[in-house]
């Protein structure tokens, strides 16, 4: 297919860079729920504040079984320096 080398590398790239800028910070939750439209309305307020980047925020489901229902989580990247 025409590009997929540079589309590759191009995706190698921004791996490599996204692994870089990781380095020095954690991942904190800031927020667990069961609702899923609450989950959803959380994450919404959160992104419009404007002062997080999407790759900056981390969002998780962990799968229930029936003693453990579905819970849904978002984390926020948090540097070393505490920015």
């Amino acid at each position: 297919m025409p590009g997929r080398r540079k589309r590759k590398a191009q995706r190698r790239r921004e791996s490599e860079a996204w692994a870089v800028a990781r380095q020095d910070g954690r991942w904190e939750r800031r927020f667990a729920t069961q609702d899923q439209a609450e989950f959803t309305a959380y994450v919404r307020e959160l992104l419009r504040g404007g002062d997080l980047r999407p790759e900056d925020v981390r969002l998780d489901m962990l799968c229930g079984r029936v003693t453990h229902p579905t819970t849904h989580v978002v984390s926020v990247w948090v540097r070393a320096d505490g920015t």
